[in-house]
């Protein structure tokens, strides 16, 4: 990734090939951006929710129909392996049909009983919401933001990943062609840099943000300064355990997997593998095996399930991190938890190992991180993994499985690892005005105390 003041680069990581280059916008033209996306909100907040749902499924339709060339895009900007970045715009065409279909009723006025003759609580859009978007999944970052707050009648102004340009704008496209209001969604091409005067426009109403904790803190301090609301998706070191009585052969092939999904460069990815040492030796001799298996090579061949990392600072970053995990005197599959690669993100294919005595220590070093992102639990006994997950400091535990975002559950960390949630019913009200409606006169003999 290359940006100056004035240019943006599309960098093929595979090659080094620069693929486009373009002029960043100018702070008139990030003007004219928002304001066109603020037009646009006033008649789309009128609308209802059957004739929002309109557009949103034919950019479903879109996305299956260009998913050959979307998926190239993405492979071609930031390196995701051919048949991931396809599974990729399929899942963006899902999320826009789950929306289309649910956003209704996510949103329906909710009764509540008081003193008033009639209260409800209403969910209200809030204009023009800011998505700052990283590159790792460039075309479902955006969607999984804005197919919910688009069809809760907001509008989007996506400052996306300064290395992939060409993904940001052929999004736009999408959605241009699919039917929304012009300027309802609009992306503007700046460094990461020119965020500030953004953020403090009156008619951006609130942000979102996917990227690291370091970036998070910023633009929180930034939306706090203007108070405005802020929804953050940070990094994560998901702890991935298997206890002695799990499916130990499949909890290592699905971890090679967990680990090694988008080249390794995934907020959700496993990081840290958490084993009891009744089964640590089969789980690692099975997870070493199940990851050499893996095809390393062109990202462009459907047959690769690991290409390149996006950029070379990630590169150089992740060898730091594995050279100061050796000298502390980590050997392959084994380590402390005090080294690098175990107590700090780790965006790339490397894994870190560690040997428990019991189901409690493994929940004590699963909680012993900065980061509450995602965790997997794997075990045959269900009664006892729901009994353990809800004691894992993580937005989300999948018990003998891999996490994953999906439109029908929320979605969204805790401690260094944001707040707020995307996605589902509690996603979709999070860019909303939750608006208490009373209607009197007040009942006779009523009390303005809230019914138990």
């Amino acid at each position: 990734m290359a940006t100056t003041a004035t240019r943006i680069q599309s960098i093929n990581p595979a090659t080094e090939e620069v693929l486009a280059s373009f002029d960043a916008f100018t702070p008139d033209q990030v003007d004219e951006a928002i304001g066109q996306a603020d037009d646009a909100f006033r008649a789309w907040r009128a609308r209802s929710f059957s004739e929002r749902a309109l557009p949103m499924r034919k950019l479903a339709r879109i996305f299956r129909e260009r998913a050959d060339r979307y998926g190239a895009l993405m492979t071609s900007e930031m390196g995701k392996p051919i048949t991931e970045a396809r599974a990729e715009v399929e899942k963006c065409a899902f999320g826009c049909e789950h929306f289309a279909e649910h956003a209704a009723r996510y949103l329906s006025d909710e009764p509540i009983e008081s003193n008033a003759r009639r209260s409800i609580v209403a969910f209200e859009p809030l204009g023009v919401i800011l998505a700052v978007m990283p590159w790792n999944f460039p075309f479902w970052q955006v969607i999984r933001f804005a197919a919910p707050a688009l069809m809760a009648g907001n509008a989007a102004v996506v400052k996306h990943a300064s290395n992939v340009p060409q993904s940001a704008l052929a999004i736009e496209e999408a959605f241009r062609d699919a039917g929304f209001p012009d300027g309802l969604v609009r992306t503007v091409l700046v460094p990461g840099g020119a965020i500030e005067p953004i953020i403090a426009d009156p008619r951006i109403r609130a942000v979102t943000l996917t990227g690291s904790s370091d970036t998070g803190s910023r633009i929180a301090e930034l939306a706090g300064r203007e108070l405005k609301k802020t929804v953050l998706e940070l990094g994560g070191s998901d702890p991935y355990i298997v206890l002695a009585d799990a499916d130990v052969d499949a909890a290592a092939k699905t971890g090679a997997r967990a680990r090694n999904q988008n080249n390794g460069q995934s907020c959700i990815a496993a990081k840290r593998f958490i084993a009891e040492r009744a089964v640590a030796n089969d789980f690692e001799r099975g997870f070493a095996k199940a990851v050499e298996d893996l095809v390393v090579g062109d990202p462009m061949d459907p047959k690769t399930q690991v290409g390149p990392l996006a950029r070379r600072d990630l590169l150089e970053t992740l060898e730091r991190q594995v050279d100061e995990s050796v000298r502390a005197g980590a050997r392959v599959l084994t380590g402390t938890e005090e080294m690098p690669v175990f107590k700090e993100e780790t965006f790339g294919p490397v894994a870190a190992v560690l040997r428990v005595a019991d189901a409690d220590e493994a929940i004590r070093v699963a909680n012993d991180s900065a980061y509450g992102l995602g965790a997997s639990l794997w075990t045959r006994d269900i009664a006892r993994a729901e009994r353990l997950a809800r004691r894992i400091e993580s937005g989300s535990v999948f018990v003998n499985g891999m996490v994953a975002s999906d439109p029908r559950l929320p979605f969204g960390g805790v401690k260094r690892s944001g707040y707020g949630r995307e996605l589902s019913a509690f996603g979709i009200r999070e860019f909303t005005n939750v608006q208490t409606i009373w209607i009197g006169p007040a009942k006779t003999g009523a009390t303005a105390k809230p019914a138990e």
